[in-house]
C-alpha cells in the first residue's frame, strides 16, 4: 500500500474552535443532532476533540475542519485541515490592531 491509498478512509469533522490557547494546538466542538430512541425528539449532542494546528492559524469561533490522524500526544488524535470560515472575534482582534494609539504616533 502506498502513502496516499490509507489516507482516503479518515474521518473528517466540521466544528467550532472553542479554545485556541495552547502552542499548536485548539480544541474543537463538534456539534451533532440525534433522535431520542424513544420520544423521537431531535437531541443536540457535543463533542470536543483536540486538534494539532502546525501553524498557529485557527482562532477562537472559526469554523474548521479536522482529520484523523495518529496519535501526536496523549489527547490530540486529529489535525487542522483548513478554516471554513473565520470567527466574529478575529474580525474584532484585527480592528483593534489597526486603531492608532490614543497616545498618539511617536
Amino acid at each position: 500500500m502506498t502513502g496516499t491509498e490509507g489516507r482516503a478512509h479518515r474521518k473528517k469533522l466540521v466544528g467550532t474552535v472553542v479554545s485556541d490557547r495552547m502552542q499548536k494546538s485548539i480544541v474543537v466542538e463538534v456539534e451533532r443532532h440525534s433522535r431520542h430512541p424513544k420520544y423521537g425528539k431531535v437531541l443536540r449532542r457535543h463533542t470536543r476533540v483536540v486538534a494539532h494546528d502546525e501553524r498557529d492559524e485557527a482562532r477562537t469561533g472559526d469554523l474548521v475542519e479536522v482529520v484523523s490522524t495518529r496519535p501526536l500526544s496523549r489527547t490530540k488524535r486529529w489535525r487542522l485541515v483548513r478554516i471554513l470560515r473565520e470567527g466574529r472575534g478575529r474580525r474584532v482582534a484585527q480592528a483593534l490592531e489597526s486603531q492608532p494609539t490614543a497616545g498618539g504616533a511617536t
